[in-house]
């Protein structure tokens, strides 16, 4: 994650995971950009109740794909924020203070890996893996101003209406964005809220 709102999974133990991960950017919101927001740990023992008010679009989607709980730790060297490390649980609970310390211990250690990989890059590039998560982004930025121009709406408004549709179409909002700078999808602006494949 970069200050100016670049975001992106860099990696993730399992495939499935980057969905879940994805799904954060696609709703804008979830324990990640709370935690890079407030950098500070978001520690989520229990996805019911309170959880769906303070996300509700992110909890229930969680929730259907069988997590129960959510615990995200910012990645952070003082004053500089990385992004966030997120821990998923198949089941409730809060996690104990051994694992509260060992997810601390992953999260400096993706730090280090950030910071390393930074150093080796060359200079004016992204560290070697981050380049294609930042491009993949600009691409949603590049078709938030499509979309904005094709329906004549703020950006916004725009990148509201590409998150609405990725979401009501079950797609990554990063291959929406790739289908409507490609242009095989448009957003119509003489009727609001209609959009064509094209």
């Amino acid at each position: 994650m970069a200050e100016d709102g670049m975001r992106g999974v860099a990696a993730v133990s399992e495939p499935a995971y980057e969905a879940i991960e994805e799904l954060q950017f696609t709703l804008g919101e979830g324990p990640c950009l709370e935690a890079f927001a407030t950098r500070q740990p978001v520690l989520v023992p229990e996805l019911a109740g309170p959880a769906m008010l303070r996300w509700p679009g992110y909890t229930p989607a969680i929730h259907d794909r069988g997590l129960r709980a959510v615990f995200a730790f910012p990645l952070q060297v003082g004053a500089a924020r990385l992004g966030v490390l997120d821990v998923f649980r198949a089941e409730e609970g809060a996690l104990s203070a051994g694992q509260v310390r060992q997810a601390l211990t992953f999260a400096d250690v993706a730090v280090t890996t950030l910071l390393d990989e930074q150093e080796r890059a060359a200079p004016g590039t992204a560290a070697e893996g981050l380049d294609e998560v930042m491009g993949q982004r600009a691409e949603v930025y590049q078709a938030q101003g499509m979309v904005s121009v094709q329906m004549g709406v703020t950006l916004v408004d725009a990148l509201a209406r590409l998150r609405a549709y990725s979401y009501a179409e079950n797609r990554p909002l990063g291959e929406v964005a790739r289908d409507v700078v490609a242009r095989r999808l448009t957003f119509d602006s003489d009727q609001p809220g209609e959009e064509r494949l094209t």
